[in-house]
């Protein structure tokens, strides 16, 4: 049996034909995707054999398109709590530990009750019971160590980061295109 449509998703590539964003994955729905097709600003680099059909017309849904025009990189990013977290690897600042962004929570080094700002140099991620642990004190005051000093990280690090947690699906004609931190196959 066939997959549904809505597991036809297209990678988007940048005219450069490296992916938009790693984390998330730059992906676009075949809506989308046949959209921007027909409205020519994108390529078609790769094809699924799913096809879509109208009385007049049939194309086999793409699988991964390339922009047209290139989309720059955003100079600086996103003061964001999934940009934290992503910054941070999603792991706890104090403990170390791997954790789902969801079980994540982000903590002022310096707490905002003593003058600490919400900014890059002052938030880590931190997961729940550490954050319980410290509160509102400041690290000397506790037997708690940060991992890593906060700072605001570049776009590139970011994507870095992103590229060291590849989603639970990757079509294959999708593999070209990205560059997990993943073994290669030997032949």
């Amino acid at each position: 049996m066939a997959p549904g449509l809505e597991s036809c998703h297209a990678l988007v590539l940048n005219a450069d034909f490296r992916p938009l964003s790693y984390f998330p994955l730059s992906i676009w729905s075949w809506q989308d995707a046949v959209k921007a097709v027909f409205l020519d600003r994108v390529s078609v680099v790769s094809e699924y054999e799913r096809q879509i059909r109208s009385p007049t017309f049939e194309m086999r849904l793409p699988s991964v398109i390339a922009l047209k025009e290139f989309v720059p990189a955003a100079r600086r990013p996103a003061f964001t709590r999934f940009n934290v977290f992503l910054r941070d690897r999603f792991a706890c600042q104090y403990c170390g530990g791997p954790f789902a962004a969801n079980d994540l929570t982000f903590d002022h080094v310096v707490p905002r009750s003593r003058g600490g700002r919400t900014a890059w140099s002052n938030v880590v991620a931190a997961c729940s019971p550490c954050n319980l642990r410290k509160g509102n004190r400041l690290i000397c005051e506790t037997d708690l160590h940060l991992q890593r000093a906060p700072a605001e990280p570049s776009t590139g690090q970011l994507q870095e980061n992103g590229r060291a947690f590849p989603p639970g699906y990757l079509h294959e004609s999708w593999r070209d295109f990205l560059y997990w931190d993943s073994e290669l196959e030997q032949s």
